[in-house]
């Protein structure tokens, strides 16, 4: 299942960079991505994937097989934001051929979706935001970053993580404390979303209450 999750995360990534941030940068030049139950929309054009689907305003595709044949199907000014903006993580190929699969993107976007709803519980005040660089769902209180990943090279499948903006040079102590950036805690993949969200809830409130 590892492997399924990691392959499925890396095209969904993909995806969030080059089927929508890209577009929408284009058009209203922002990259903000929200969070949703099942997977991810712009937060200004109305471009979502939902499960293993691209849908907009009228009309949608299968994200299964060649990018470029999606990309006719669904018009986009196709393509990650530009290299000014930052440098794309996971770009796709017009001949790149996706294959998701459905159990692993529905873990990848329940472990996103509870993380944007545990930052809302700690932090209520907060606008979680899923960035496509990293493909997080994250947000900045008080120059502390709260955060989940739905996994990178590090740390290959979904994890939640707190960063202090200053940890390297004021480090908390304490077993907590276990990434260089600050704490990592991986994720219960086989946990339903309530579950999930109070376990990243759980994380969130231990690691404020400690800066």
């Amino acid at each position: 299942m590892t492997e399924s999750i990691v392959a499925t995360r890396r095209q969904l990534h993909g995806i969030a960079e080059s089927f929508i941030a890209g577009p929408q940068y284009r058009t209203t030049g922002t990259i903000r991505l929200a969070v949703r139950s099942d997977g991810f929309t712009g937060t200004a054009v109305p471009i979502a994937v939902h499960g293993t689907r691209l849908e907009w305003t009228d009309g949608g595709v299968a994200l299964a097989g060649p990018v470029s044949r999606i990309v006719q199907a669904a018009g986009l000014d196709f393509g990650p934001p530009p290299e000014d903006i930052y440098h794309p993580v996971a770009p796709l190929a017009l001949d790149s051929v996706l294959d998701l699969d459905a159990g692993a993107a529905e873990a990848v976007s329940r472990s996103l979706y509870a993380g944007g709803a545990a930052i809302k519980v700690v932090l209520p005040e907060g606008h979680p935001v899923l960035w496509p660089e990293h493909f997080d769902v994250a947000v900045t209180d008080n120059e502390v970053n709260y955060g989940v990943s739905a996994g990178d090279d590090g740390h290959p499948l979904p994890y939640a993580y707190v960063g202090p903006w200053d940890f390297a040079a004021n480090a908390p102590t304490g077993p907590l404390w276990n990434a260089p950036f600050g704490a990592l805690h991986p994720l219960d993949l086989s946990a339903d979303l309530d579950g999930l969200t109070a376990d990243i809830a759980e994380f969130f409130g231990r690691a404020k209450a400690q800066l």
